[in-house]
């Protein structure tokens, strides 16, 4: 299936795996990108030598012309410096969680990076298309991780009637059905991240992947208890007690976790709260809550990565509520791909039904 965002980066079909912090690692972005999928790295939650490393090792799981992206916080300390490693290392595309600045873009286009932010606003869509952007996600607020209040089938459109690049629909897909209703609001392809963290390609452990296959679509909710923004993920005690807990109690966790991020992360404290201000986007946070910003990412490490649910929360958008199996990542887009087929072909003998001639 050939689309405008398929002939912009280079993939068989119009399918991107989003950039998840601690998921969205080599292993899962080789297995995507070799499904024909844009497979995207997740480079917040490395460092600069880390991601290197990784993009080392994305090339050495692909075929040298196999096109993959890396995922960037546009508004990071060192945002420029990993943009210009994507540029030496010859990295196809550059996603970004928020708008990169104009000048970001243009430095990166002009060294022939593909540039793909995501939005979640049609202003913000109409801001980065005029700096150049080459394509946009779009994601509605049935997406997981940070999320904003419009569905997408309302947000979509909007995006798709407002700007001339080619738009890509997240928040809400998991399968062919979707992937035809996405192009059928003019959309050039999806973009997956729940539905790729649920398979057999992902490194999540076990315990985790079957939490998620569990939830019912009630399951999944918005709080803003972990950083003062909206953030969709699983349900568990450990979301109920930060939302009970008092502000004493969830500062003293917030440094708690922010100590060890920085261990892990090698960040200063300085480094940290700069990062974990960023984060606020104008929002009247506590301290707390910015340092929670700030060290969110070691809530979603002790999930992600040590399976330690009852200590860290679950991004999630709601179609986990549907997802009841771990495919392989060849096996889900060829899936999604022939369920696709079906549904157009559903499509076509329905408007061919309709051109016949009325009996008699």
């Amino acid at each position: 299936m050939e689309t405008a965002f398929t002939r912009l980066v280079g993939v068989t079909h119009p399918i991107v795996q989003t950039g998840m912090g601690w998921v969205a690692g080599p292993r899962l972005v080789s297995a995507a990108a070799n499904a024909g999928a844009l497979g995207i790295l997740a480079s917040a939650t490395m460092s600069v030598e880390q991601l290197r490393s990784a993009i080392h090792e994305v090339r050495s799981r692909t075929d040298e012309a196999t096109p993959f992206g890396v995922n960037l916080r546009a508004d990071a300390a060192d945002a420029a410096e990993r943009a210009q490693l994507i540029i030496d290392e010859g990295v196809r595309v550059a996603s970004f969680a928020l708008a990169p600045s104009r000048e970001l873009i243009a430095r990166l286009k002009d060294a022939g990076v593909v540039v793909v932010p995501s939005v979640g606003a049609r202003r913000h869509a109409e801001k980065v298309a005029a700096w150049g952007a080459d394509a946009v996600i779009v994601q509605g607020g049935e997406g997981g991780g940070h999320t904003g209040e419009v569905a997408t089938s309302v947000l979509l459109p909007q995006v798709v009637d407002a700007v001339d690049v080619p738009v890509v629909a997240a928040g809400g897909f998991a399968d062919g059905r979707g992937l035809v209703a996405a192009l059928a609001y003019g959309a050039a392809g999806i973009a997956m991240g729940t539905r790729f963290l649920l398979t057999s390609d992902s490194t999540v452990p076990d315990a985790v992947k079957a939490q998620y296959l569990r939830a019912a679509v009630r399951d999944v909710t918005v709080t803003t208890a972990v950083d003062g923004l909206p953030h969709r993920m699983l349900r568990t005690e450990l979301v109920d007690s930060l939302e009970r807990a008092g502000r004493a109690r969830t500062l003293v966790r917030a440094v708690r976790h922010a100590a060890g991020f920085r261990r892990l992360s090698g960040l200063s404290w300085a480094r940290m709260v700069r990062d974990g201000l960023a984060m606020r986007h104008g929002k009247d946070l506590s301290w707390s809550q910015v340092l929670m910003a700030a060290n969110t990412p070691m809530l979603l490490r002790a999930s992600m990565v040590e399976g330690r649910t009852d200590l860290g929360v679950m991004a999630s958008g709601q179609v986990a509520g549907v997802i009841d199996d771990l495919p392989s990542c060849a096996e889900l887009v060829a899936r999604v791909m022939a369920e696709a087929q079906t549904v157009l072909e559903g499509l076509e003998r329905l408007h061919s039904l309709r051109a016949l001639p009325p009996a008699g």
